[in-house]
């Protein structure tokens, strides 16, 4: 039970808040083309689910390979190298990205584009420099290793196999 609500919680204050409260608090404010062609809407929402379905993938690997949550102050107790993490490093932001792009399409708008735009700079910034040092530390050789050869956001074609045991 503490472990779902601890999963609940770091949903609420990361993905959610990424891709629910923000667009939901520039939309309020700088309004939104209300009259969606059918393409657009088949094509915003084609992308909300592509990036929905990453992103449970991803916490579904978080819980069961990796024993812990998709929050930093909460992280995984094992390198999770399962799945989509075969191909790419960071399907979680993959996933935010796609619904984010979903969102700028369905609702026409600059603004979401404008806030798709600084989520992926900040990643840019924070994954290199932070995240994947961190990932060093605490997975040593098994991490470098899987840096060498898995890449941080366009996915791999074929699944890498790695030498290292992963349940």
């Amino acid at each position: 039970m503490l472990q779902m609500l601890r999963h609940f919680l770091a949903i609420l204050s990361l993905p959610f808040m990424v891709i629910v409260v923000i667009p939901i608090l520039i939309l309020s404010r700088t309004g939104f083309l209300t009259s969606v062609s059918i393409a657009s809407f088949i094509v915003g929402f084609g992308f909300i689910a592509l990036g929905l379905a990453l992103m449970v993938h991803t916490l579904s690997l978080f819980v069961t390979v990796g024993e812990g949550t998709l929050a930093p102050w909460m992280p995984t107790q094992k390198l999770v190298v399962r799945g989509i993490y075969r191909h790419v490093r960071n399907p979680m932001i993959s996933g935010v990205l796609c619904v984010l792009l979903g969102e700028v399409r369905l609702f026409t708008s600059y603004p979401l584009l404008l806030w798709l735009l600084f989520f992926l700079l900040l990643n840019m910034i924070y994954i290199p420099f932070f995240e994947e040092p961190g990932l060093e530390k605490r997975f040593g050789d098994d991490y470098k290793l899987y840096k060498e050869n898995v890449p941080r956001w366009l996915p791999r074609l074929t699944a890498w196999t790695p030498p290292f045991d992963q349940p």
